[in-house]
């Protein structure tokens, strides 16, 4: 592992290992787990399965060295029927616990990734290197082990039933045969407990390796964070952006405003009401620079400007833009559309005068 990637590996970089197949797997844990399970039920049906196989073969012989030429459709049957009870539920058991060990060690993968030829995996010069490195000679000797065990555990049984084999021979051939029956079985049950054990082992040491292969370090980190969460001068140019169109869409409403409330300086609200409205409503609002262009673009548009601070900082804070003046502030709101309209009648009444 490299010295500087100290920190796990986040969720993200587990599902993308994932998705290009990289999960931990002993390979030798699911092949395990069925010869272990087809011996294990081999010997559970113990003598009884002998001895169908004993009687098989005694029919066999027998049917052999008569003098018909086609057999009977009932010893057909016999036979296929002895067959398949012995080897479908061998069969069926080696192939669920393959199934069971693969599904334990990761679930079900579909890596489309992992499908993709890559050319450098036809290498043979790299393939050369990966055989006699130091992982390619680990590989061998972890493969190598199993062997050897096996092999340790077949001498040893052996060795111990020595005596006992050589008297069962001088015995008759069926006991002959009955005993070295059990000692295979025997020999096959401790094989598969020490293949069992080494394939546990094996999958631990796997997933250590996985582990130690997914870590990260702190700029991969860093680079994942920005991959996920946006690349931070981006996300503040963005927000710098929406505040602009923010500030020009309430500039573009501050010009139908019947009205803009100010506190005077830090605070500014338009409110439109014509006749044909349930209540005024609040279609634009600022505070400090953009208070201030509020107030630039009304007297542009010769919008009235009053001063009331309580009722522009009530309105700022209580009124998001787009709402209906609330109950409470009708009053206020009232007097202030009441003053502009006299107002606005009193500059009408005075310009048709001078007209006169």
């Amino acid at each position: 592992m490299s010295d500087n990637k100290t920190e796990k590996p986040t969720p993200r970089r587990r599902q993308k290992a994932r998705e290009q197949g990289q999960v931990p797997r002993s390979r030798d844990l699911s092949s395990i787990l069925a010869v272990s399970g087809a011996f294990g039920l081999v010997a559970w049906q113990g003598f009884a399965g002998i001895e169908a196989w004993r009687n098989l073969l005694r029919l066999t012989f027998e049917y052999s060295s008569g003098d018909a030429l086609t057999p009977s459709a009932s010893l057909l049957i016999w036979t296929g029927w002895t067959l398949a009870k012995c080897v479908v539920p061998v069969m069926a058991t080696a192939w669920t616990l393959s199934l069971v060990g693969g599904l334990a060690q990761g679930g079900l993968v579909f890596a489309p990734e992992a499908l993709v030829p890559k050319i450098e995996r036809l290498s043979p010069a790299k393939k050369l290197g990966q055989i006699f490195s130091l992982t390619g000679l680990s590989g061998l000797l972890k493969s190598l082990l199993p062997f050897a065990a096996i092999g340790y555990v077949g001498f040893s049984t052996l060795r111990d039933h020595w005596i006992s084999i050589v008297i069962a021979s001088n015995i008759s051939f069926w006991s002959f045969t009955r005993f070295l029956l059990m000692i295979i079985f025997e020999v096959a049950w401790k094989s598969a407990l020490v293949l069992l054990a080494w394939a546990l082992v094996d999958y631990f040491l796997t997933w250590r390796k996985s582990e130690s292969d997914l870590r990260m370090s702190r700029e991969e980190m860093r680079q994942e964070t920005k991959d996920s969460d946006g690349n931070p001068q981006i996300k503040m140019r963005i927000r710098r952006l929406q505040r602009q169109m923010r500030r020009q869409l309430m500039l573009r409403e501050t010009e139908k405003a019947t009205v803009v409330v100010t506190n005077p300086t830090h605070f500014a609200v338009a409110i439109l009401y014509h006749m044909d409205m349930g209540a005024p409503v609040v279609v634009a609002k600022g505070r400090n620079l953009l208070a201030q262009k509020m107030k630039q673009i009304a007297r542009w548009k010769e919008i009235p400007v009053l001063e009331n601070p309580a009722l522009a900082q009530a309105l700022y804070k209580t009124v998001d833009v787009g709402q209906s003046i609330p109950a409470k502030l009708y009053t206020a709101v009232a007097e202030v559309l009441a003053f502009v309209y006299r107002a606005q009648e009193q500059v009408k009444r005075q310009a048709a005068t001078e007209r006169r």
